[in-house]
C-alpha cells in the first residue's frame, strides 16, 4: 500500500538540523530531557513528557527517540514510574528507531524497539517492554511490565498474541517510515 503525499502549512512546523519535524502545535514538557535521533515527525497535539524524572541526581535523559520515528495527532509519551522502598521514581524510555505510534496512544513503555508499529487508541501500560519487528494493533491494552516478542502481533484487551510477522518486516517499516517521511511536505508558500 503507498503512503500518500500529506502537505503541511511551513509555519506550522519546527524543521531541526537534523530533520526532525516537530508541529508547534504538539507539547513538549522537559525538552532539554529528550533526544530526538533524526527524521522524527510529531504531528499536531502530540505530548512527549521529558520533565517527568528522577529528582537529584541521576539520569537526565528521560525519553530517548531513535531516528525516523512518527508520533501521530494526540499520541502521548510519557516515562513510568513506580513507588519502590518508599519513594516514588520515573525511570527512563527508550524508542528505537522506524517507531510508528498511532493516533491517540498513550505509551508508558520502558523501552520499545526498532521496526515497531503501535497502532490508535492503544494502551501501552508502565514497564512494558516491546521487543524490535513487532506491530500493536489498533485499541490495545498492553498490561504493565508484559513483554511483547519480536516478530509478533499483539491486539486485544488485554493484548495476547494474534499473529506473527514476516522475517522481512524490518525492511517493510523500515521502507514505509523512510517514505512517510519523503511524502510530508510543506505547502509552496
Amino acid at each position: 500500500m503507498d503512503l500518500p503525499v500529506v502537505r503541511y502549512s511551513k509555519s506550522e512546523y519546527i524543521e531541526t538540523d537534523t530533520g526532525n519535524k516537530v508541529s508547534r502545535k504538539s507539547i513538549i514538557c522537559g525538552s532539554q530531557n529528550i533526544i530526538l535521533g533524526g527524521k522524527t515527525i510529531l504531528q499536531t497535539g502530540s505530548i512527549i513528557r521529558g520533565d517527568l524524572r528522577r529528582t537529584g541526581h541521576g539520569q537526565a535523559v528521560v525519553v530517548s527517540i531513535g531516528r525516523y520515528c512518527f508520533f501521530s495527532q494526540g499520541c502521548i509519551i510519557r516515562p513510568p514510574c513506580k513507588t519502590y522502598k518508599g519513594s516514588f521514581s520515573y525511570y527512563p524510555m527508550k524508542i528505537g528507531d522506524h517507531v510508528t505510534v498511532g493516533e491517540g496512544t498513550i505509551v508508558q513503555a520502558a523501552s520499545i524497539g526498532s521496526f515497531v508499529h503501535i497502532g490508535k487508541n492503544c494502551v501501552i501500560g508502565k514497564f512494558a517492554i516491546i521487543k524490535e519487528c513487532s506491530r500493536i494493533e489498533d485499541n490495545t491494552v498492553i498490561p504493565p511490565a508484559a513483554v511483547v516478542p519480536s516478530f509478533t502481533i499483539y491486539g486485544g484487551s488485554p493484548g495476547k498474541l494474534v499473529d506473527e510477522l514476516p522475517e522481512s518486516i524490518q525492511e517493510i517499516y523500515e521502507t514505509r517510515s523512510k517514505d512517510r517521511y519523503a511524502k510530508f511536505i510543506p505547502i509552496s508558500e
